[in-house]
């Protein structure tokens, strides 16, 4: 298997490689116009002029929408988050239309809505920067609404219980001791979201919102380099993108000794609990009832990251490090 594996990468690599001098074979002599690996194309999107007046602009307009609609986001989570938790049915039935409401609209729609709404209501000047943040947060908020939701569905029931039986009520146990843990065990995935945002304030650009790639291509329009232009932005993108991932990579050693919940990065962008495709945290969530008379049950019908079933995956789970205590799996 290991042989078959080593040559299939070695005919991967070859294949790759054959693709990438083609690519730069066609750029460099393209059918119609000039050398695209040329310097003089180049040299306008790389020199100091070009980051004064274009990139540092727009990067700076970028990391502005991305910090207040990161903001936002969490306080709107939050709020509906716990909200949807609430035995109040009144405010779970209205958290819950709001979060899928959001959730359903694609932001690129919020976006144009609340461009022509703001215009509209005279903030003519700022429409484009604020149906940016806004529509940012809206979509956003409503995922960090369902990780606030499924942070308080992961974690062990018998944190409940024991506020409840030291006379806590429902709802001052969820605030004061399930949603705290919820919150510390969700910031590695919170994190990775903001890796979202930051890449969709780029969908400002539609609407006219002068952030990074709409400065990238203006600039490309000055110099008709547009490809070289918008190559800088991406990896001006990538840089940024890839230190707010690996500040996520280094949090949930640190976050799980402070929560009982799961403070695991997840290994794909987040997505909402009820999202199809994330059937494990679906399982995991949906374990409510609990046999035995309420004894907590040694293993989750499915894990999370996995959709193994629980016949099959509790002996990897075990020599993967992930039950310590348990060193025979047969227990």
């Amino acid at each position: 298997m290991k042989r078959k594996i080593a040559i299939a990468n070695v005919i991967g690599a070859v294949i790759f490689i054959i693709l990438i001098a083609l690519v730069l074979r066609r750029l460099a002599s393209p059918p119609q116009g000039q050398n695209q690996l040329s310097w003089t194309l180049w040299k306008p999107a790389l020199q100091w002029e070009a980051w004064k007046d274009f990139y540092l602009p727009g990067l700076l307009s970028t990391v502005e929408a991305s910090v207040l609609a990161v903001i936002g986001s969490v306080v709107f989570g939050i709020v509906f988050g716990i909200g949807r938790l609430l035995n109040f049915a009144p405010i779970r039935w209205l958290s819950s239309i709001i979060v899928e409401f959001c959730r359903a609209v694609p932001v690129l729609l919020f976006m144009i809505f609340l461009w022509q709404a703001f215009a509209v209501l005279g903030f003519s000047n700022t429409s484009a920067f604020l149906a940016v943040t806004w529509g940012l947060i809206l979509y956003n908020g409503s995922v960090v609404a369902e990780l606030v939701r499924s942070g308080v569905g992961n974690l062990p029931r018998g944190q409940r219980e024991a506020a409840l039986a030291l006379g806590m009520s429902p709802v001052r146990s969820l605030m004061t001791v399930e949603v705290p843990q919820a919150l510390i065990a969700m910031l590695p995935a919170l994190i990775t979201q903001l890796v979202v945002v930051l890449k969709d304030t780029a969908l400002g650009s539609i609407i006219t919102y002068t952030e990074l790639l709409q400065e990238s291509r203006r600039l490309g329009s000055a110099y008709f380099n547009m490809l070289q232009a918008l190559v800088v932005a991406a990896v001006i993108y990538f840089v940024l993108s890839y230190l707010l991932s690996r500040l996520a990579e280094g949090l949930p050693a640190r976050m799980q000794k402070r929560t009982a919940g799961f403070a695991v990065e997840p290994v794909q962008a987040p997505i909402a609990i009820l999202d199809p495709s994330n059937a494990s945290m679906i399982e995991r969530a949906g374990e409510r009832e609990l046999p035995l008379s309420g004894t907590e049950p040694d293993f989750h019908d499915h894990y999370h990251g996995s959709n193994a079933v629980s016949s099959h995956w509790r002996t990897s789970h075990q020599e993967h490090g992930h039950e310590p205590k348990r060193s025979d799996p047969q227990e």
